[in-house]
């Protein structure tokens, strides 16, 4: 039976999107600036050094030799759409895609154009910087395996040289990832918050980067008034670099590589010394460039010896922290299961399906009603209101709701000028 093909897997509209994110394009740059001799301390633990910005201006200030690339979001991409420094790409690419595809919907036409802002900036830091961007899919797409490969093979045809495409941890995505993996494209697998999460990604689906979104986990103690906040996104950082470390150790082919993201404070670059990949917004570059910092501070960490202070009147929540860094033999088996059975697996079901036939929690069963409770609340959930809810799950999901509100909001604008060019 033929699949119905979308009008975004359609090749002349690929063609033409691609082509307007291309025009202008100079090629990537190759700017001039001095070392930082921090940057280059960090650089010789192998620690690779990125900005988590979008922002040119911001990220020319903490810039040196040493960095290698930028990543962008959903979130940050508004931030810049809100300056209006993208409007005139929107009419002028509307006018273009309808002529590539005069049939084609009002929601498909946003969805197209919010695609192509992402380029678009992705590809102006590229020729600013010379340097690797990662660049984010369209939410909407994150529990579908079609389109978000549909997607993320687009992105890789206009510049497979400098852009690492962001697939969202869903079950969905880890069965995208594989896929992608499969084809050669640079995945950043994103959202993730555990070391169990990104165990499973990379002995399934291979991505060259998995994440712990850190700040995020202390930000969720601090409010959900479980104790101390220092050290517990650290602690999942560290453990998963371990494992992800340790896979490579034992399969040179393994591609994968730890990012610590969502740091906050100069403190945490000096504390994740040596992890893979540290991601810096650029404010928190400043801060570790202004420490106080010797060479000697700059080393890799264990995340055992991490100490992290619970409210022991909290407990039961507090406990459910350890799955951040703990992987059980229980879990190893399941991920061995998995992998055993990855070729059969094309859906986020399957992958569903399996956990629960293994009795592990790792995924829950989200209805439209929860995902609608979580985005009103914002990225950092009550605990309370999610009782057995695995806490990494729950984070990820919440940091997804909270990429779709933000590309509401950026969908808003582009329909409102779409709109005015179209009258």
């Amino acid at each position: 039976m033929d699949i119905m093909v979308s009008v975004h897997e359609d090749r002349e509209l690929a063609l033409t999107v691609r082509d307007l994110a291309l025009e202008g394009f100079k090629g990537p740059g190759k700017p001039q600036y001095e070392s930082r001799e921090k940057y280059v301390w960090l650089r010789e633990v192998t620690s690779r050094l990125w900005l988590d910005t979008g922002d040119a201006e911001a990220a020319e200030k903490v810039w040196s030799p040493e960095i290698e690339a930028l990543t962008t979001n959903n979130t940050l991409v508004n931030q810049v759409a809100r300056t209006g420094a993208l409007d005139g790409v929107v009419g002028y690419g509307a006018r273009r895609i309808m002529e590539a595809r005069p049939d084609i919907g009002p929601k498909d036409l946003v969805i197209e154009i919010a695609f192509l802002i992402n380029a678009r900036l992705a590809l102006e830091l590229v020729e600013k910087f010379g340097a690797h961007v990662s660049v984010e899919l369209h939410p909407n797409t994150a529990h579908d395996v079609r389109r978000t490969v549909a997607f993320a093979r687009r992105y890789w045809e206009i510049d497979p040289e400098h852009f690492h495409v962001k697939v969202p941890l869903t079950p969905d995505g880890f069965v995208a990832a594989r896929i992608l993996g499969h084809e050669g494209v640079r995945v950043n697998y994103t959202l993730g918050f555990s070391a169990r999460q990104n165990y499973l990604a990379a002995e399934f689906a291979k991505p060259w980067f998995v994440n712990v979104f850190l700040g995020r986990l202390n930000q969720l103690v601090e409010e959900n008034k479980l104790g101390s906040p220092d050290n517990i996104g650290e602690k999942a950082a560290l453990a998963s670099d371990e494992i992800i470390k340790d896979i490579r150790a034992s399969d040179s082919d393994a591609p994968t590589r730890q990012i610590a993201a969502s740091m906050r404070s100069g403190r945490q670059v000096v504390t994740l010394s040596g992890v893979d990949v540290l991601t810096m917004p650029p404010k928190v570059a400043e801060e570790y460039l202004q420490m106080g910092v010797r060479k000697g501070d700059i080393y890799p960490r264990n995340w055992r010896d991490l100490e992290v202070d619970l409210n022991p009147d909290r407990s039961v929540e507090a406990n459910s922290l350890t799955q951040l860094w703990e992987i059980s033999p229980e879990y190893i088996s399941f991920v061995e299961d998995v992998v055993r059975q990855a070729d059969r697996m094309e859906s986020g079901e399957d992958l569903m399906r399996l956990a629960r036939d293994h009795q592990i929690a790792l995924f829950h069963e989200w209805t439209p009603e929860d995902r609608r409770g979580i985005r009103k609340k914002g990225k950092i959930p009550n605990l309370g209101d999610w009782p057995g809810v695995p806490v990494d799950d729950l984070m990820s999901v919440s940091a997804l709701e909270a990429f779709m509100k933000d590309q509401a909001e950026l969908d808003a604008r582009i329909e409102r000028l779409i709109g005015e060019t179209l009258i």
